[in-house]
């Protein structure tokens, strides 16, 4: 082979290489975004820094993968269903008791399933994994749920909190239906 040849094939070689280089971070993202959704952009803001909110996610999915998540039998998804009924019955006379019965709902679910429930934020964290499409809906219900008698929440924001409630149990119902299928 001539010198020609060794220089140009060491060349693209070169190329490749730094060319994959500068792509991995960029595919690092994608895959991080396409994964987490508006989860992303929220934790980027939160973090303020794109690199250490990416870090934080990748430690998000490793601590998910330490998990024995179970699906739910067809009885527990119907029981939970039936609580999900009642505590919306409850909000006619109790708006604010139906906004708590719904946040335990949520703890119930995740604990069976086989989440840790370490906490709200850990909670959150938790279920960015697989639900990162309704945590805002988690986050919303919990900030009005969580209110204080010193700014207590109107019945309109607890009406809001159990609608926000809804699609985070419903997604939690449903993502268990289709992992017992699988």
């Amino acid at each position: 082979m001539s010198t020609t040849a060794i220089v140009i094939v060491v060349v693209v070689v070169v190329v490749l290489l730094v060319a994959a280089l500068v792509a991995r971070p960029y595919l690092k993202r994608r895959q991080l975004q396409a994964k987490f959704g508006p989860e992303y952009d929220h934790l980027v803001r939160d973090k303020g820094d794109r690199r250490t909110a990416e870090q934080e996610l990748e430690e998000r999915q490793r601590r998910h993968e330490r998990f024995e998540l179970r699906p739910l039998s067809e009885e527990s998804r119907e029981g939970y269903l039936r609580d999900w009924a009642w505590a919306q019955e409850q909000f006619v006379d109790s708006p604010r008791g139906a906004v708590r019965r719904a946040d335990e709902l949520v703890g119930q679910i995740m604990r069976e399933r086989g989440y840790p429930v370490e906490g709200t934020e850990q909670q959150i964290a938790d279920l960015s994994v697989e639900h990162s499409a309704v945590l805002d809906n988690y986050r919303i219900a919990h900030d009005i749920s969580s209110r204080g008698d010193d700014d207590a929440p109107s019945t309109e924001d607890l009406r809001n909190a159990m609608r926000h409630y809804r699609t985070l149990v419903e997604d939690l119902l449903d993502h268990a239906t289709t992992e017992r299928s699988k």
